[in-house]
């Protein structure tokens, strides 16, 4: 037995010094129990494939949150953010320069990706595969989205953080969605869709910008429908209020600002957050296409932008509506100045005429 030890750790701290990383709960001889300070170190040398610029949290990690031994999936847990309205990509790349993942795209101009580590860059050689799986990743979008890879509940709250120090227009309650990913190499296909999952054969970091692309367009939308529905609200309550009047009170000011607040809405739906530019990830390879398009369809992306521009229309008719209305009040106020003003011109007339006769007679 002893000898089964010595030979199993040569063979582990050789294959680490040529930039191999083994998989050492397969062995038959750790998954016992009665080895705990053994596998404790086998699983603190399988965590070192992520070696870039230190992590926010010093934590070792072991290679993704996989269910048991017999799993031969990783779970990646994802989580996506709406946080504010505007975020400045520059500031976060000045503070996280050691920690950016080159675009490998023109359209990367509304996002920055960032990769978290507990190692030193140089401490396995630059040519040492990094595996994004292993390591934590965020996305984080000019229009206000930040998408996590493989980032704990209890600790998303520091990297956000990160994020909330550059940017501006914070809301007072985040939107929030929650997705996962499962990486298994045994996969035939490309990829295969699941609950609330992908299951990707591998994930790599333009799999990972391209699936937070997705997801922070769809957290993002999700905001502006809620701020939709809270127009749509606000006019059905006039509606309502006219229903039992006959008229209502709010004035051209109010009005403009609902106008500029619809309008800004979609502006933003189609511009900022891009809802209908196609992905260059996805423009490149099929594989990607197929994951960017099955992602799309998962999330409804298309009906739901068709139920907000539904909504947007049904605000904009209340608009036109209601500044018919005001503009027919300004008319009839005009048009009672008027006779105002031709009743007194008589009345001064007639004054003159009586005052004229008399000073005659």
């Amino acid at each position: 037995m002893g000898g089964r030890w010595i030979k199993t750790l040569s063979s582990l701290f050789y294959n680490n010094n040529h930039h191999h990383i083994l998989a050492p709960l397969s062995s038959p001889s750790l998954s016992k129990p009665h080895f705990p300070f053994l596998i404790s170190r086998f699983l603190t040398v399988a965590a070192i494939p992520c070696h870039i610029d230190p992590d926010p949290i010093d934590l070792d990690r072991t290679s993704g949150f996989g269910g048991p031994d017999d799993d031969p999936s990783v779970k990646i847990p994802i989580k996506a953010f709406f946080l504010s309205t505007s975020i400045n990509l520059k500031g976060i790349q000045a503070d996280n320069r050691r920690n950016i993942v080159p675009p490998s795209s023109r359209s990367a101009l509304n996002y920055v990706a960032l990769r978290f580590g507990n190692f030193n860059l140089d401490a396995n050689g630059h040519g040492f595969h990094v595996k994004a799986s292993n390591c934590r990743y965020m996305v984080v979008y000019q229009y206000g989205s930040a998408v996590l890879f493989n980032i704990e509940d209890h600790e998303v709250d520091i990297y956000l953080q990160l994020v909330k120090r550059h940017a501006s227009g914070l809301l007072s309650e985040m939107v929030k969605d929650d997705y996962a990913i499962r990486e298994k190499p045994q996969l035939v296909e490309d990829m295969q869709g699941g609950p609330d999952y992908i299951v990707l054969k591998s994930l790599d970091t333009d799999g990972i910008r391209l699936i937070g692309s997705v997801l922070g367009q769809s957290i993002a939308l999700d905001y502006f429908v809620s701020q939709v529905d809270g127009l749509v609200e606000e006019f059905a309550g006039i509606n309502r209020g006219m229903e039992k009047t006959g008229t209502f009170t709010m004035d051209k000011k109010k009005l403009l600002q609902l106008v500029g607040k619809a309008n800004s809405n979609l502006a933003d739906v189609i511009l900022k957050v891009g809802l209908f530019e196609r992905s260059e990830i996805a423009w490149r390879d099929a594989k990607y296409a197929q994951i960017y398009e099955y992602l799309r369809e998962e999330y409804e992306v298309a009906q739901r932008f068709g139920n907000l521009d539904y909504k947007l229309k049904f605000v904009e008719h209340n608009i036109h509506f209601l500044q018919e209305v005001l503009q027919n009040r300004k008319s009839d106020f005009l048009e009672w100045c008027i006779i105002g003003l031709l009743t007194i011109e008589n009345v001064i007339s007639i004054y003159e005429i009586l005052k004229d006769s008399n000073a005659v007679s």
